[in-house]
């Protein structure tokens, strides 16, 4: 019996869009060259095969070039990114983006410049959200 598709992009699939949203519209080789100096080193196949399978899942967008096809990603970084931390504060912290942030707070390795740009963002949105 096959695996359900994810909601969400693989790991794999997310480092492709992390090349693409670097730089795009890409040819499979510089996919694949993008891969490599992220140190995800793949056959010409199979990233072939995988840009085929994100084609169809919606994730990427491609235009037919001569032989050869160009590929872009169909959502904006931050698009995804809300769609995807959208999903870990439902399903791991029950809704409650303050559990997830105190959890990232007590496991992440966070140093002092950090520390004092969350504050920054989280005195900027409470701002917001006062007026």
């Amino acid at each position: 019996m096959a695996r359900p598709e994810s909601e969400q992009p693989t790991e794999l699939e997310l480092e492709i869009l992390k090349v693409l949203w670097e730089k795009s519209p890409l040819l499979v080789r510089d996919v694949r060259a993008g891969l490599e100096l992220a140190n995800r080193p793949l056959a010409h196949s199979t990233v072939i095969t995988m840009l085929n399978i994100m084609h169809r899942k919606g994730y990427l967008k491609r235009r037919k070039e001569g032989k050869s096809f160009r590929f872009w990603p169909a959502t904006p970084k931050e698009s995804m990114m809300s769609r995807i931390t959208g999903d870990i504060v439902s399903r791991l912290f029950n809704g409650s983006p303050a559990a997830m942030v105190l959890n990232l707070l007590e496991t992440a390795d966070v140093d002092s410049e950090e520390l004092a740009e969350i504050r920054k963002l989280v005195a900027r949105k409470t701002k917001e959200t006062q007026q």
